[in-house]
């Protein structure tokens, strides 16, 4: 779960780390006539929203006076940011500064090391850096997942810091003490990632002038403290950078990933296919089959979308939920899905799936094809179900083709309905 910008800005600053002087946070810009007798200009003007490079988006702007400062929080306020509307907007004190640079933690998903990263080139995208200027980056790994970051270790990225910026020697101390707060602030609240990007490098010391941390969701039972002086009242996305499907997936209770960047642009030469699986592990088979078949048997031309899992007991309005998401995907042309009825049921299963698109039908919206198989719990009253909403709308339920039982396995399934997609299209196999 990714915290806003002010969020992690006030456990930095309850672990000593200096952040800029903050004004607050508002919802329209009459609120900035309110603070006018605290402002002291010029003031940044910071959009809350849960993407990175706000900067470039128009997301970040500097007032200088309080004419200046309502006329941009009228323009950013119900903007859109990268498919996401700018609701709240926090302001704090535009900082003069001589250099800035790069803190971050965060763990190596291979062996679980906890990674501390510096770099002299702060204030812009650290992935170019890694990418264009990999020597500006100095990582250290800490295999012993140490709770408090050795001192040495602090010692030599300061010292990295200090060699990369003019004139940074005389700051040395103050970054080893910075980097040992921020892989504490790490340490201390679960975090996944903790980075401050820029550490700007100031007159007056060194000032976090924007501050980012990612909680680690399976963690959230033990910070119900941390919530409560965050006012936080329940868990958000975990990513920091949701699409608008994963939003609305995790609205809706259930676990969804995009695989193509948002706004992906479509191939016409390609097919591509929705998922609904059942269960995490048969959603990733689900893509690689997907992908499998579609390099094996139709040119390379079949590209999987998502991953998606519908949690142990879904509710019928929660299956029906996830297929109305692919359904509205403007990309998708085919749904592939499987019910292992295990813990879930295949008699809710089938219900969801046909009171989508019955909905659907009704409302005139689109219904794609649908290629699936269910077996296991609840198969038989599945299977009764299936037979009599195919008597008794037939028309409705004509995309759907849902194979009974084991006579069939998944990726012939698979196969078959990718088969039929292309048929559809008038495309040569």
């Amino acid at each position: 779960m990714r915290l806003y910008e002010n969020e992690a800005k006030k456990l930095f600053e309850m672990e000593g780390i200096p952040i800029p002087r903050q004004y607050g946070v508002i919802t329209n810009s009459d609120e900035i006539r309110q603070k006018e007798k605290e402002l002291k200009f010029p003031v940044m003007l910071k959009s809350l929203v849960l993407v990175g490079g706000r900067g470039k988006a128009g997301g970040i702007k500097k007032a200088n006076n309080i004419d200046d400062a309502v006329d941009l929080a009228n323009g950013m306020l119900g903007s859109n940011m990268r498919g996401y509307k700018v609701e709240t907007l926090m302001l704090e004190e535009a900082v003069d500064f001589s250099g800035a640079c790069y803190i971050g933690v965060t763990m190596n998903p291979a062996d679980f090391n906890n990674i501390i990263m510096a770099s002299p080139s702060g204030g812009v995208d650290i992935e170019e850096v890694a990418k264009t200027r990999p020597e500006q980056i100095l990582k250290i790994e800490l295999p012993n997942n140490n709770m408090e970051l050795p001192s040495d270790i602090a010692e030599k990225l300061a010292s990295f810091l200090a060699c990369g910026i003019f004139n940074g020697e005389k700051y040395a101390s103050a970054f080893a003490d910075i980097v040992s707060k921020v892989y504490a602030v790490y340490q201390k609240f679960d975090c996944k990632i903790a980075e401050i990007n820029p550490l700007l490098i100031t007159s007056s010391g060194l000032i976090a002038a924007d501050a980012k941390i990612v909680l680690d969701d399976n963690a959230h039972y033990r910070l119900g403290d941390v919530f409560s002086v965050l006012g936080i009242k329940e868990a958000r996305h975990d990513v920091a950078e949701p699409s608008r499907n994963e939003v609305r997936a995790n609205d809706a209770g259930f676990t969804y990933v995009d695989l193509l960047p948002e706004n992906a642009q479509k191939d016409p030469n390609k097919l591509y296919v929705g998922l609904v699986p059942g269960g995490a592990g048969y959603g990733i088979f689900s893509i690689d089959e997907v992908a499998n078949i579609g390099e094996r048997f139709f040119g390379g031309r079949v590209i999987p979308v998502n991953f998606m899992d519908s949690g142990g007991g879904p509710t019928i309005k929660r299956v029906s939920d996830m297929f109305h998401l692919l359904m509205d995907y403007s990309i998708v042309d085919l749904i592939i899905t499987s019910r292992f009825g295990g813990i879930s049921s295949c008699d809710i299963f089938i219900k969801g799936l046909i009171e989508c698109i019955r909905e659907r039908r009704r409302t005139g919206k689109r219904v794609l094809p649908v290629w699936g198989r269910m077996v296991g719990t609840d198969l038989p009253s599945a299977r009764d179900y299936l037979e009599k909403a195919s008597r008794e709308t037939p028309d409705e339920l004509k995309d759907m083709h849902i194979h009974v039982g084991n006579q069939i396995i998944m990726a012939e399934v698979i196969r078959e309905g990718i088969q039929k997609a292309f048929e559809l299209k008038g495309w040569k196999v």
